[in-house]
Formats: C-alpha cells, structure tokens, sequence
C-alpha cells in the first residue's frame, strides 16, 4: 500500500453518482474510512454542493450522469474550492475523456468498477506520487463487452444499428449479448 496521506481536518466528500446502489455502498464504504459523505446523483445536484457555503474537500464524480457531463461539477468545485482532490468513475474510460478529466482539475481517473480502496487510495495520494496499477485490472475481453454494451444502449438496444455501427455482423453481435459478461 502506498504511502497516503491523512484526511485531514475536513473530511467531507461528495459522492456524485447516478446508479444508486452503487453510491450508497461507497457512501458507506468511505464512512467507515472517516469521511463524512454528502450525496448527489445529477450534475445539477452537484453543482448546487460545490457551490455550498463550505464547499466539500473531496469529490468522487462519475463523468456520465443522467443530466450531463461530470466535468461540470468537477469545474464548480475548482471555481469553489481549488484545493479539492476529485476522483472521476466512468464507465467507459477513454484517453480523452481522462485527459479532460485531469485539465478540469481531477486528480486521478478511474475507471468503473472501481472499489473503495482504489478510490481512497487516489483521494489521499500525495500530490506528486503516480498512482499504482491496479490490483485487478478489467480484461481485455470485458473492455471490449463493456464498449459494446455502451454503443448498444446509445442505439436504444437496436441490434442492427448497433451492429452497423460497430462495423459487426447482426448475428455475431447477437451472440455476444446473448452472453454473460466476462470477468
């Protein structure tokens, strides 16, 4: 494990999430490791928390949210308080959208599913440290599954279109959403 810094003497987090199960276990998760958690699921929600008279030291901000983009809450939260250390999740990491993620003032990008300990571990990092690979990363198999679950539900799970526009034929691609997800 590396070396972490403490919390310090302001150990608020949002937490800005829109898949609920999935915020309320971290909100517990990061409890239990001393923060005192404030929870929004939109952006607007998030917004409105950064914008508040004490302004949360830490942030955990999924880039895609129901109502927008993350990085707009990750901006607010700069704009309010330019020593908060942001984590951003997503689902569906991309080099650009990572180096968005830093320029806006992240300090580290995670990709989903990321656990408690990655995300604590990138919020108490010192500043200048590289953050360790990670312990399980996602095969290579299941990046592929994930990218294709995501063109799927842009195209409203419309096999053909989705198909066409993974350059894939119809029936392979019904073969491998009739699947389970690899590991």
């Amino acid at each position: 494990m590396p070396d972490l810094l403490p919390i310090g003497d302001d150990p608020s987090l949002l937490i800005v999430d829109d898949d609920a199960a999935f915020r309320n276990r971290l909100a517990r998760a990061m409890e239990g490791r001393g923060f005192i958690v404030t929870l929004a699921e939109s952006v607007a929600e998030g917004i409105e928390a950064a914008r508040r008279a004490t302004p949360p030291a830490y942030a955990v901000v999924d880039l895609r949210l129901e109502d927008g983009n993350g990085l707009d809450v990750v901006e607010a939260l700069r704009d309010t308080r330019e020593d908060a250390k942001i984590v951003i999740l997503t689902g569906y990491g991309a080099i650009a959208s990572a180096v968005a993620a830093v320029k806006a003032g992240a300090v580290d990008y995670l990709s989903k599913p990321a656990d408690a300990d990655d995300i604590e571990n990138a919020l108490r990092a010192p500043k200048e440290a590289k953050p360790p690979p990670p312990e399980n990363p996602m095969s290579a198999d299941r990046i592929r599954w994930e990218h294709i679950q995501r063109v799927f539900e842009l195209c409203d799970r419309n096999v053909s279109e989705t198909a066409r526009r993974l350059n894939m034929h119809r029936r392979t691609l019904q073969r491998i959403l009739a699947k389970r997800s690899p590991r």
